[in-house]
């Protein structure tokens, strides 16, 4: 639950990087939390109305994090356009997140495996 209340506390950060285990995990948490939302939003028949609330709220953090962790690979942010082309650009953007960092220091900053814990 910290990868995912971290990367909320980021709301609009889009320099440095972030590491695979706290993309993967914000994601999985995203995911159940609009799952919930989902739910909720069935359940009071407001159907598109908290869906929609929590799409919007989450959106920033969302692209924060990908940006960050394109940066993790020593990629630019501007690569999350490539999702753009139908089909490849998704498989090509999963292959980048699913990409072991780079192990040194980058253009966008120190690895974020070797930064102290707090």
């Amino acid at each position: 639950m910290n990868w995912y209340l971290d990367v909320l506390k980021k709301y609009a950060v889009f320099n440095g990087r972030a590491r695979r285990q706290e993309y993967w995990m914000y994601m999985l948490f995203n995911l159940i939390a609009y799952i919930v939302v989902a739910v909720v939003d069935v359940v009071l028949t407001t159907q598109p109305l908290l869906t929609g609330i929590y799409a919007l709220g989450v959106f920033l953090p969302t692209l924060g994090v990908t940006v960050r962790r394109l940066h993790d690979t020593g990629r630019s942010g501007w690569w999350i356009l490539i999702g753009a082309i139908p089909l490849v650009g998704f498989i090509i953007l999963i292959v980048f997140y699913a990409t072991e960092g780079n192990q040194t220091d980058n253009s966008y900053g120190p690895n974020p495996k070797l930064a102290p814990a707090y």
